[in-house]
């Protein structure tokens, strides 16, 4: 509640920037120091919710009839104002975040967010994306268009890339042709204001429906899980934390709207004998680097790494404790992401993993708990594998020293959805045998499955599934990183029956509205008009 005299920022709706209506406030805080940041900011009560879904559903009327070139004029300006305020936006996310300007914020998670909005905007202009089928003999036609308004709900760990106004989820519902409704996340409102900011100018200077973004930052349970269930709503895109978002999932379960979650991710990591008599001591740092980039904040970050009872596997466990001993740690998201990563490091040790090093908070103002090292045998996780997989989000690692082969493929058999599955092999071929087998387990279980690399990183490739069986995602078809692919979330397939050729969207029509644009024509893909096809 605020109780001074300031007013908190205003949201973002129907192309305005509004007075809030609740009288209830809130202030991130710089995990760095653990003092709240000055700026306030409101919680919205359903007044807002209902003029921002009554704004998007009148918006969306406009926008799903757009041409694709129109969406793509948008989301390039976007992109450019974003470019041009690089300074300012990295300022605010890393007193937000405390993740580091350079080279993180600056030189790679904006450039990434950037990027994926130009990749959105080639994505709307070419339309390839809708699949428009043709079948002339039947006289049945179909293509995806829009679905609605979508609400999208951010995460903490990518003030950039996964931001409700400006990341992944967002340029995907956008090139497809929805109002989205951005809900910020509380860690870093001032960021989140910021893009919303250049948005609104963007919206402003190519025409766009006022509706077609609008910006909240923070409501109570009650009126979140209201919004989702309200029928103005299409579709959710949701990034977080897993009890919130199976809270709103099971809301949106109730009424039959697409959730697209994603959860929680401990991604397995398997080092085969081979690979570590090979380069066991380069194996460890090359793990370590990647456990402990942000601080371990990352939704692919390898937390759980399985091996085979061996000299080599000690000798790489010892390596990994002596890295996670001496290495500074990383300062976390929020004081919420170090009493959640003390806790899940409890439910661990509770159930009987042993703690090789770390798993208290640091002394100090800073948000921080010390590097983490948590060691299990096969056995114990096979005992209780439920346990042994709870996420412990930050820079925590369980280390699992297993019997044989089978026995970690028992354990991946018993393992949740995850976004990744990596396996370590030796290089000649030696492996090869129980990488079949592993590898053959593991795809039922992960969305990615990686060989020799890290899973931390995920690139913006059109190939690229950053996604995975639950709870991992809350459908394991669809990814959020991925363009074109990932578009196909908040759309849906329209079948024309016997529809006169003028009352067509024009993607469907004898003409090819862009000449470019691929369409399958009585089975055969092509560019061409119906008469050349």
């Amino acid at each position: 509640m605020n109780t001074s005299n300031e007013s908190p920022r205003p949201v973002l709706i129907g192309g305005e920037w509004v007075v809030a209506s609740s009288a209830k406030s809130f202030r991130a805080t710089n995990p760095s120091t653990g003092e709240p940041i000055p700026s306030l900011f409101p919680v919205s009560d359903w007044s807002d919710c209902n003029k921002a879904l009554a704004s998007a559903a009148s918006a969306f009327r406009e926008s799903r009839n757009l041409p694709g070139s129109r969406i793509a004029d948008f989301l390039d300006d976007y992109a450019k104002r974003i470019e041009g305020e690089k300074d300012a936006l990295v300022a605010l996310a890393h007193e937000e975040s405390a993740l580091p300007k350079s080279p993180r914020l600056a030189d790679v998670e904006l450039p990434r967010t950037i990027n994926q909005l130009r990749l959105a905007a080639e994505a709307a202009r070419n339309e390839s994306w809708r699949t428009a089928t043709i079948d002339r003999k039947a006289n049945i036609r179909s293509c995806y268009r829009a679905l609605g308004p979508i609400a999208v709900f951010g995460p903490n760990n990518f003030p950039f890339a996964f931001n409700s106004i400006a990341g992944g989820d967002f340029a995907a519902a956008i090139a497809a042709g929805n109002p989205v409704i951005a809900k910020a996340n509380s860690s870093h409102p001032g960021t989140t204001e910021h893009f919303g900011k250049l948005a609104a100018a963007a919206l402003r200077a190519t025409g766009m429906p006022e509706g077609l973004v609008q910006l909240i930052y923070r409501t109570s349970h009650e009126d979140g899980e209201r919004l989702v269930a309200d029928p103005r709503l299409a579709a959710v895109g949701y990034t977080g934390a897993r009890t919130a978002g199976l809270q709103l999932k099971a809301v949106a379960d109730r009424v039959g709207k697409p959730f697209y979650a994603e959860l929680s991710s401990v991604n397995p990591v398997v080092f085969l004998p081979g690979a570590l008599r090979e380069r066991g001591v380069k194996l460890a740092e090359e793990f370590v680097g990647s456990g402990l980039m942000g601080a371990g904040q990352f939704c692919t970050n390898p937390g759980l790494l399985l091996f085979i009872r061996s000299d080599e596997t000690e000798q790489f466990v010892q390596t990994v404790v002596d890295k996670y001993t001496s290495t500074a740690a990383g300062t976390l998201l929020s004081p919420n992401v170090e009493s959640s990563l003390v806790k899940s490091i409890q439910v661990l040790t509770n159930a009987g993993a042993q703690l090789l090093t770390g798993g208290t908070k640091i002394n100090g103002p800073r948000c921080a708990v010390a590097n983490t090292v948590l060691r299990v045998t096969g056995t114990q996780m096979l005992t209780d594998p439920h346990t042994f997989q709870t996420e412990a989000f930050g820079n925590a690692v369980l280390i699992a020293v297993c019997d044989s082969h089978q026995q970690i493929v028992s354990i991946i058999e018993a393992l949740e959805g995850n976004l990744t599955g990596t396996i370590y092999s030796d290089t000649q071929g030696h492996d090869d045998h129980d990488y079949i087998k592993i590898a053959d387990a593991l795809e039922q279980r992960v969305g990615r499955v990686l060989n020799d690399k890290m899973p931390t990183g995920v690139a913006v490739s059109p190939a690229m599934n950053h996604g995975g069986p639950y709870p991992a995602t809350s459908h394991p078809g669809f990814t959020a990183v991925g363009i074109p692919a990932s578009l196909l979330r908040f759309a849906k397939l329209t079948c024309y029956d016997a529809v006169r050729e003028s009352r067509l969207p024009e993607i469907l029509r004898n003409e090819n509205p862009t000449g470019f644009t691929w369409r399958s024509i009585d089975g055969k893909w092509t560019t061409g008009t119906i008469e050349s096809a």
